[in-house]
């Protein structure tokens, strides 16, 4: 990434991890190191243990084959906390039967709900000290986004916000609350892929930056860089060739107004 930075030209040019990933993708945060400073941070507590331990025990052992990256950013003296996610997918890869397929999604959803949890255990950490608190990425889920999400009663997106909190509890995420005010309306969509057997194109609203009530004070703006969806990124055809070429999953930017101006991207 700081490669490709510097041969672009990119004024955010410092990349960093945090535990490495036990797969092919990681989480990373690149950043302009003359407007932000960033140190991986990752905390412990009885209700979140630290990334690189295990929570629980036996069925009940909660793990990340990619672990959130856990940060603390200050930029020009205002202080905030980001956590960098990518959840298990719910894809039943390997099924070979009907059967087999719903077994499958069961406890891959089963894990990704413990997975939620822990998450949601982290952000009541950083509520009861005050911190602020964006949490952005890949959740690979969203209300009503399968049959699985009925057997356990909600979604891992509603847990991580705290949808049966206290309001002051609560993190907020525009895109997030239209989906869940309006289920059966049209949604914002986050990915576009293909799915068997006909590969016919899915939308699908996954990547969320959520954040703490302070900062959703501020007054945020979130934007899906979607190629179809957003009229101006669609009347851009380099622009909207780059994105569908680039990834199955669209860039969702969330510009914070703080001591200065800062773009986090999921």
């Amino acid at each position: 990434m700081e490669r490709f930075a510097a041969e672009t030209g990119l004024r955010a040019r410092e990349a960093m991890i945090g535990y490495p990933s036990h797969t092919q993708q990681e989480i990373a945060f690149l950043f302009d190191p003359d407007r932000i400073s960033a140190r991986h941070d990752p905390r412990d507590s009885a209700r979140a243990p630290r990334f690189d331990l295990h929570a629980g025990q036996g069925e009940t052992r909660i793990t990340w084959s990619k672990p959130p990256l856990e940060l603390a950013i200050e930029t020009e003296g205002a202080v905030l906390r980001l956590i960098g996610v990518h959840a298990k997918s719910k894809a039943p890869h390997g099924a070979d039967d009907p059967e087999e397929m719903r077994r499958i999604a069961v406890e891959n959803r089963r894990k990704q709900i413990a997975q939620c949890g822990w998450l949601r255990g982290r952000v009541e950490d950083h509520l009861d000290a005050g911190d602020s608190l964006v949490v952005m990425g890949d959740f690979n889920d969203g209300p009503g986004l399968d049959a699985q999400e009925r057997l356990f009663g909600r979604s891992g997106v509603e847990i991580v916000l705290g949808e049966e909190a206290a309001p002051g509890r609560r993190l907020y995420d525009p895109h997030a609350r239209l989906a869940l005010a309006h289920p059966v309306a049209a949604q914002p969509a986050t990915a576009r892929f293909a799915v068997p057997p006909d590969w016919r194109i899915l939308s699908a609203l996954l990547d969320y930056a959520m954040v703490s009530p302070d900062l959703c004070a501020r007054h945020p703006r979130w934007r899906i860089w979607h190629p179809f969806d957003d009229p101006d990124i669609y009347a851009d055809a380099d622009l909207r060739a780059a994105l569908l070429v680039a990834s199955d999953h669209f860039p969702v930017t969330l510009d914070l107004d703080l001591a200065g101006k800062t773009r986090a991207t999921a």
